[in-house]
């Protein structure tokens, strides 16, 4: 009788044989399947390539977007804006340090690509007659595409992924992380990872490698300490980075740092992209807004850093003066869509936006393409500079990029890499030896220092001697400090697979370190305001330093740099004149000498024993994570278990009619999931269910997937039955879908009117709006009981009104009548709200003398609200009234109203009248009100 050992159950992972390795094959391997991996591998598969996807997660929940995504910041929708006023922007952003052409490839393609994700099922805020609402946070243009159920993105994407046609071309790899891209005859070939779960080595042939691993945002240590509680997603260590990096591939700007605003100790974001289209802004102590800059840049973290440490911080996020509605709708977006964990932050702290200003502060710098301007050189089809390698997203150098850009680039690199075929010859045995030993060198060595806290350390070293504002001295003894990392790099013991991928990520972000600290070094001067603040060199030098800063790895291995002239632009820029030119080589950064206390000829004298300062040991950190709650049913496993087979809807007619609640919901999201025809029909007969849970859910999802069904008549029968439904959630859902997909009318709509919910009848008033409804609204303007009902209507009253003038309604059309009666009558409404929205719906649908008057004795209300509306329907109003008034509300006591007569005054800058009052606006103790005054001269 024998008798098997096991090891025991702390044993280490034994390490494989680099013989056993599991080789897979394709013609297009996309790295990283977060926005802009998901993009690529759909279009190569869809231009016919086999595509493999390697993700170290998994696809479905992975990269930044699996978080939700509250807005795209740079829609550049025709008729909202234009693509060279885009490229324009991004280029004074930046300093004039750009390829033009990158930009416009975001700037010409997005919109393309804004409906592309539609028909996917991606939803973004439009108005009631269908056009995009596209909001203006920055000075010039409005670019700012709300998405407030954009938590959906990811899984919207991962449902494309898994459609049967391209299950066919595309094949995904969850759990396996690749550590190197693998070259021969200096083109990309493949790569070299490991299983993270069950640490096999896993080597890839690829006719072409396209990297999207996101940015690096475990470079600097937030202020909490916590490893994993960075600004960007932690999961994106610099990877890709440091594989373009050794593949020798070249990236550039990697000394312009993303630095961003965010809330103190939580390190989520301020949301200015949010908070600011509902009114929302950035205040000091005193309430005073201070960003000069127009653009949420370098130059704006610089002044936002200058007030936070002069005696007028600490900043605030202020939400408090504004109306309930706002607020609950911004509590909504930043609570579930943007981070789902501020909310309980909040609740912890004590805070309400309705009575708390939220204290800001600056995040620890990281490296990102899609907010800054740095990450791997690409030209305009995503190809970086070693052939058949690309990249795109924020591991690439596109500035200021964002998620769209993501998308467009991971597009364009998709259809370029297409058309290559896998590789055919010997993939190169030394480099896949180098990628054996770099993940498994820590198995050898199971109880060295754990990788928590020598990455402390090496973040911590970040912070020092890296994060701005910089020096030569201390940026010198940073990459001391790294070099000395190697030593404890090496010496980084694991004992799991898991462990292994945390210790090569490790080696990932020591090298971005490195590439920041010498590129750093190397442009001496101060450019992109906070982002590469030089104490040393402090004035920004064009003469020297107009120039892209590449760095490459030379065949010695040694890091080495080149100043690469801007080339001369597409679109013209006041204030920059690039010429091209030749490329100036720098060579190799060193770091500077730095004098110590004491001369370096006289050796120390040794301090008694036991008397040197420690290392300091991080503080440990806990992470607790209540388990997701076991599926016990049968069914429900069947169920999950049937969603991997793309069913017909008979398939899971079954389960829709289950007799357990839990069943029929899960059916729901399995419906929501793989889409079968007749999905929508199914989801509008749940919306009956008896089941409050199924019929939430079943509202959900009709609401995620409005822009993919298809208009049927059933499904609109559906949905009117579901209007007497007694559960409110059933009924404004139904309203909401029944107005995207066009499928009611006026008569339909308006007897929800009088529903007894608040919300369904907010729901009401913006399907009427997409109706032209103007006689159904306008009856209802004086009678409801509600405020924010009574706000609806009039800034719908405003939109129909807006398009009725568009479309050249006769001069004595009677829904014009209808409009201004409504709009007149809620000017005397008791609620300064209601009248404040009346106001400015004035400045859209016209503003009559009878009512200019009013408007002009509306300026001296008290509510300041009911002010700044007034002041914007004076827009529109008979010039030789208007600009007088407005000009004296130049001096109101409150910054909104001011900013509010400067933008109405710019309507009428025609005048000479107008002019002079804007130049006194100029001045104004508000930075918004002296920008756009400034903008308007």
């Amino acid at each position: 009788m024998t008798t098997s050992v096991n090891p025991p159950a702390d044993a280490p992972l034994a390490v494989p044989s680099l013989a056993d390795a599991e080789e897979l094959t394709c013609d297009v391997l996309v790295i990283g399947g977060g926005t802009a991996g998901t993009m690529a591998a759909l279009t190569a598969a869809e231009h016919g390539a086999n595509v493999l996807l390697l993700e170290k997660a998994h696809v479905r929940h992975s990269g930044a977007l699996a978080m939700g995504m509250d807005g795209v910041n740079n829609a550049v929708i025709p008729g909202r804006a234009e693509p060279d006023d885009y490229v324009a922007e991004i280029t004074r952003a930046n300093d004039g340090i750009v390829d033009q052409s990158t930009v416009r490839q975001t700037a010409t393609r997005g919109f393309g690509m804004v409906q592309r994700l539609e028909s996917y099922g991606v939803k973004f805020e439009k108005d009631e007659h269908g056009d995009y609402s596209v909001r203006q946070v920055h000075r010039s243009g409005s670019y700012v595409l709300p998405m407030p159920e954009g938590k959906d993105v990811k899984k919207v994407l991962y449902r494309q992924l898994r459609r049967r046609e391209m299950r066919e071309r595309i094949r995904i790899e969850n759990r396996v992380m690749p550590v190197r891209v693998l070259t021969a005859d200096g083109r990309a070939v493949g790569a070299a990872g490991f299983n993270t779960r069950t640490g096999q080595f896993v080597q890839v042939r690829a006719g072409a490698v396209i990297l999207a691993t996101g940015a690096c945002g475990r470079l600097g240590l937030p202020a909490s300490g916590y490893l994993y509680g960075t600004y960007e997603n932690p999961t994106n260590a610099g990877d890709g980075y440091a594989m373009a990096y050794h593949a020798g591939a070249e990236l550039t700007g990697i000394e312009c740092f993303q630095i961003n605003p965010l809330i103190k100790d939580y390190n989520g974001p301020a949301c200015a992209y949010v908070a600011n289209p509902f009114g929302g802004y950035q205040v000091n102590r005193h309430g005073e807004r201070f960003v000069d800059s127009d653009y949420w840049s370098g130059q704006m973290m610089a002044e936002f850093a200058a007030e936070v440490a002069s005696d007028r911080g600490p900043v605030y996020l202020k939400l408090s003066h504004l109306p309930e509605e706002s607020v609950s709708a911004l509590e909504t977006i930043l609570h579930s869509t943007e981070r789902p964990t501020r909310g309980t932050f909040h609740s912890g702290r004590g805070h309400d936006y309705r009575t708390h200003d939220i204290e800001m502060h600056i995040s620890e710098i990281g490296l990102c393409g899609g907010h800054s301007a740095s990450g791997v050189r690409v030209d305009d089809h995503a190809r970086t500079t070693v052939p058949r390698l690309y990249a795109a997203g924020d591991l690439a150098c596109v500035p200021h990029n964002y998620m769209i850009g993501a998308f467009v680039f991971g597009d364009l690199a998709g259809a370029d890499a297409s058309q290559y075929q896998a590789y055919a010859g010997e993939l190169p045995t030394e480099q896949l030896r180098e990628a054996h030993e770099l993940i498994y060198r820590p198995l050898r060595n199971p109880d060295g220092p754990p990788q928590p806290q020598v990455e402390y350390k090496l973040r911590r070293f970040v912070n020092d001697y890296v994060a701005p504002p910089k020096s030569g001295a201390r940026l010198s003894l940073a990459l001391e400090a790294f070099e000395r990392m190697h030593t404890d790099i090496a010496e980084m013991g694991a004992r799991t697979a898991h462990e292994l991928m945390r210790c090569a990520e490790v080696t990932f972000i020591r090298d971005c370190a490195e590439m920041a600290a010498r590129s750093s070094l190397a442009r001496t001067e101060s450019r992109w305001g906070l982002y590469h603040e030089r104490l040393d060199h402090p004035q920004r030098d064009d003469a020297s330093w107009f120039h892209h800063l590449d760095l490459h790895k030379s065949p010695s291995g040694a890091m080495e740099f080149t100043a690469r002239p801007v080339a001369p632009y597409l679109v013209p820029v006041d204030g920059f004149d690039p010429v091209g030119g030749p490329s100036r080589v720098l060579g190799e950064v060193h770091a500077e000498d730095v004098a110590m206390a004491g001369s370096r000829d006289v050796a120390p004298v040794a301090a008694p024993a036991g008397t040197a300062d420690p290392e300091p040991t991080p503080t440990p950190q806990t992470s607790v994570t209540a388990p997701a709650g076991e599926k016990s049913s049968a069914r429900l496993l069947e169920l999950v278990a049937l969603a991997e087979e793309e069913p017909e809807l008979a398939a899971l007619q079954p389960y829709v009619t289950d007799p357990a609640p839990a069943v029929r919901r899960e059916a729901v999201a399995v419906l929501t999931e793989t889409l079968p025809p007749g999905t929508g029909t199914a989801l509008a007969a749940a919306l009956r269910d008896n089941a409050a849970e199924v019929r939430a859910a079943a509202a959900a999802s009709l609401r995620e997937l409005v822009e993919t069904l298809p208009a049927e008549p059933d499904l609109r029968d559906g949905l009117a039955a579901a209007l007497a439904e007694p559960d409110p959630v059933v009924r404004a859902a139904a309203l909401d879908v029944l107005r995207a997909l066009r499928l009611g009318d006026a008569a339909l709509f308006a007897d929800s009117l009088t529903d007894s919910d608040i919300a369904v009848r907010i729901e009401a008033v913006r399907a009427l709006v997409s109706v032209d409804a103007a006689g159904e609204l306008a009856r209802a303007a004086l009678s409801d009981p509600s405020r924010e009902v009574r706000v609806a209507i009039a800034k719908g009253l405003a939109t129909v009104g807006a398009e009725r003038l568009a479309g050249d309604a006769p001069a004595a059309d009677p829904a014009a009548g209808a409009i201004e009666a409504a709009l007149t009558g809620l000017l005397d409404d008791p609620d300064a709200l209601v009248r404040a929205a009346a106001y400015g719906a004035l400045g859209t649908t016209g503003c009559p003398a009878p009512l200019t008057a009013r408007a002009v004795a509306a300026l001296a209300e008290q509510a300041w609200q009911v002010r700044a509306g007034a002041a914007t329907a004076l827009s529109v109003a008979d010039p030789d009234v208007a600009v007088p008034a407005l000009a004296k509300t130049l001096a109101d006591a409150n910054a909104d109203v001011r900013k509010a007569a400067v933008l109405s005054l710019t309507r009428h800058r025609a005048t000479e009248e107008a002019r002079a009052a804007l130049a006194t606006a100029t001045t104004d103790s508000d930075a918004d009100v002296r920008a756009y005054a400034g903008r308007a001269l």
